[in-house]
């Protein structure tokens, strides 16, 4: 395979979580779900990572992703491309990559490519950057038969003599921004405690009580109806009366139920994002 220029794969994914990410989602940079690992291309010589392969939707092409930015987030690898870039790429039918085919997947994805290699044996080069430099943003070239032709800028004006004056100059700039993606994960936010605890209260309640009450009733006895004796005696009468007696046994009042639903609030999240502006300054002297 053919290499790239400029690749810094230190704060990418490894070539161990390469290999034990087969079947994981692949996510591009905005956010879309992609598809999943099912293969990972290695270069002929090195033997290193270059190609994530994804699980093809239609047909029997694979969708390949550049290995070179890739990063692992969570269950998830994550890409610096978009979903359209991704989807439009050249897709590749075996498990071999021609360097014809290798060369138009660079070019793709907006990422340099030779046939050299750096020093430490690992591709030479890099996804495009958003920040700086704008070599390869910036192309200048003629349109022959609908087909853009790139050449050196040095090769336009009046070096190229009248032939500048009949074909087709075209200068093609590429313009890139930023994107926002925001997304949920789960936190825990709190927890609820369920508790049971005893408390004393006071409590209050009439009860009807029956009691027997003595009394005494003096009759008056006609003379002659009996005879009487003068001596001391005793008679003993009990005096029965009801009372109160409490007893406490517990009962089962109710039931406490308590549950967990999801409710949706809307939250406004707010972030600047960058973006190109193309300037076009045109200088001409008809004088």
């Amino acid at each position: 395979m053919g290499r790239q220029k400029g690749i810094d794969m230190a704060n990418g994914i490894t070539a161990d979580e390469l290999a034990a990410s087969r079947g994981q989602s692949v996510h591009s940079q905005d956010g879309q779900d992609l598809g999943r690992v099912e293969e990972i291309y290695n270069d002929i010589n090195t033997n290193e990572p270059e190609w994530i392969a994804l699980t093809s939707t239609s047909g029997s092409q694979r969708t390949l992703v550049p290995v070179v930015g890739a990063q692992l987030q969570g269950d998830a690898v994550m890409v610096p491309y978009s979903e359209e870039q991704v989807v439009g790429s050249p897709g590749v039918d075996g498990n071999e990559i021609s360097q014809e085919l290798e060369a138009r997947l660079y070019s793709h994805y907006g990422i340099e490519y030779s046939e050299g290699e750096s020093d430490s044996g690992l591709p030479a080069g890099g996804p495009p950057s958003t920040n700086a430099g704008r070599e390869g943003d910036i192309r200048t070239g003629d349109v022959e038969g609908g087909e853009f032709k790139e050449h050196d800028p040095s090769e336009e004006g009046a070096s190229e003599g009248r032939a500048d004056l009949e074909d087709h100059d075209e200068m093609r700039v590429t313009r890139s921004e930023e994107e926002l993606s925001v997304g949920t994960r789960q936190r825990e936010a709190g927890e609820v405690r369920v508790k049971k605890s005893v408390e004393t209260e006071k409590v209050q309640t009439s009860v009807p009580k029956r009691r027997e009450e003595v009394s005494v009733e003096r009759v008056p006895v006609s003379e002659g109806t009996t005879s009487a004796e003068l001596g001391e005696d005793e008679i003993s009468v009990p005096i029965v009366e009801e009372e109160v007696v409490v007893e406490k046994k517990p009962g089962v009042k109710e039931e406490l139920r308590v549950k967990k639903e999801t409710v949706t609030d809307e939250e406004t999240v707010t972030a600047d994002v960058r973006k190109e502006r193309v300037d076009i300054d045109e200088q001409t002297d008809r004088s």
